[in-house]
């Protein structure tokens, strides 16, 4: 009886041990001195439908996560298309503690929200790394009257609404906030703008058909077409040009006079409660995956720009730009 109750203390202490080497989250192995390490696949959410510029930079990431063996685990890619992110955002959202889940953000993770389509923001989830800068570009058909940003602006300081401008997010999220504060510093009454959207992504076609005069959209969206001659890029919203064939060809609106900028930045979340340990499992991940000349290769391929930032630094960033962002939507009249 001794033996079998010695044995027993002994079984009911390692399973103790086990069980302290646990977080606090979803039952990942936590080492003696607090480190974290995944256990099981990593699930990345693009909250929005292949091929746009959340889905490529979360297939992309995965790529070289996993050819780079970067993290040793599949870091599997999911759609969650809907609501201009809300339906993505809602779903990691249940993922409450979850250190096995991500998604992929970039502004309208603070616009959304703060024009009343959704009910969670940045606030809700964890960031974890910002890894690129996108930026935007104004496009034209080739044969439109306009050969850049001032031609553009000058008829649309004389009528603001003589001008249709078409994207593919909602009033007050990305593609027409984008536009609307680089013609803002052009000295154009933005709230007299004509914006529409055209969520299924057709504002390339509707431009070229005439139906509408400029397309706001991400300048990786435009390189195909201009190679092909069918259109024309009056302007961007990097701080400087951009590397790249054809891309090294377009003039940022800060050449032409216009004092202003537009970053889409671009990096990743974790569920609301992640544990510490596995937030900086990942920022130091996703350094590596930034500093790689794999991700180079990537970032000159799409004309995306480093901006490499931790948890903390993100954070910061990510308040400054929320109420930067409130104050052009109240001015819009969009703000919830």
């Amino acid at each position: 009886m001794k033996k079998f109750l010695a044995t027993a203390a002994a079984f009911t202490m390692l399973i103790a041990a086990g069980c302290s080497n646990q977080s606090s989250g979803d039952g990942n192995a936590t080492g003696e001195n607090g480190e974290w390490k995944p256990t099981k696949p990593i699930e990345i959410t693009a909250p929005a439908g292949p091929g746009g510029g959340w889905d490529t930079t979360a297939r992309m990431a995965s790529q070289v996560f996993e050819q780079e063996k970067i993290i040793d685990k599949r870091l599997p890619v999911v759609n969650k298309a809907g609501g201009g992110g809300a339906i993505g955002w809602a779903y990691i959202a249940g993922k409450k503690d979850s250190e096995h889940n991500m998604f992929v953000a970039s502004p309208p993770l603070l616009l959304v929200p703060l024009n009343g389509q959704s009910e969670y923001g940045y606030e809700d989830f964890t960031p974890l790394a910002n890894v690129i800068a996108d930026y935007g570009a104004f496009v034209v058909k080739a044969e439109a009257k306009w050969n850049n940003l001032n031609d553009l602006f000058e008829d649309m300081k004389k009528d603001p609404a003589s001008v249709s401008v078409i994207g593919t997010s909602s009033p007050g999220s990305m593609d027409h906030m984008q536009f609307v504060k680089i013609a803002k510093a052009a000295g154009v009454d933005v709230t007299k703008i004509k914006y529409i959207s055209d969520p299924d992504a057709g504002g390339l076609t509707a431009v070229l058909n005439g139906s509408v005069d400029v397309y706001t959209t991400g300048v990786a969206e435009t390189i195909e077409q201009v190679k092909a001659g069918k259109i024309k890029v009056l302007g961007i919203t990097s701080e400087e040009r951009l590397e790249g064939e054809v891309l090294s060809d377009f003039q940022t609106a800060k050449e032409q006079g216009i004092d202003e900028t537009f970053v889409n930045w671009r990096g990743f979340f974790g569920p609301p409660g992640m544990d510490p340990a596995a937030v900086k499992y990942y920022e130091e991940k996703f350094k590596e995956l930034s500093d790689s000349p794999a991700w180079d290769e990537i970032r000159k391929k799409y004309g995306w720009g480093e901006l490499y930032m931790d948890s903390e630094e993100y954070s910061e960033f990510l308040k400054t730009e929320a109420e930067d962002m409130q104050n052009l939507l109240e001015e819009l009249g969009l703000s919830r």
